[in-house]
């Protein structure tokens, strides 16, 4: 896990590889790490979440997403999801309005990120 600053919004960046994130629990570990941090975000690799978390049927995403509203931190999930998108119009409507409001994010890499942060600022 890295701390950076991308266009002026301070980030917790957490490594690719690690424990699979699963439930709301994890959700409340992974902001847990941010205490005595000046953080305004969690970047999260895509491949840390399990397959139901892009399931929406599951409410993972949403809830996970919720835990994160809740203690007024954004969570920006990266990764290359493009296939699952393909395959679920749900997944796709839910990525397409999450990113509309910019305050959480799905950006497939950093160049990414660092334009919808520039863009957000």
């Amino acid at each position: 896990m890295a701390e950076e600053t991308i266009n002026g919004v301070r980030l917790l960046v957490l490594d690719a590889d690690g424990p699979q994130l699963s439930s709301e629990a994890d959700a409340l570990d992974v902001i847990g790490q941010t205490y005595g941090m000046e953080i305004d975000a969690i970047v999260v690799p895509a491949k840390r979440f399990v397959p139901e978390f892009f399931q929406l049927s599951t409410t993972l995403a949403g809830l996970f997403i919720q835990k994160f509203q809740n203690y007024r931190l954004r969570l920006i999930i990266m990764g290359d999801i493009a296939d699952r998108v393909a395959s679920s119009q749900a997944l796709a409507d839910f990525v397409r309005e999450t990113n509309r409001g910019a305050h959480h994010l799905f950006v497939a890499d950093r160049t990414e990120l660092a334009s919808r942060l520039e863009a957000s600022r």
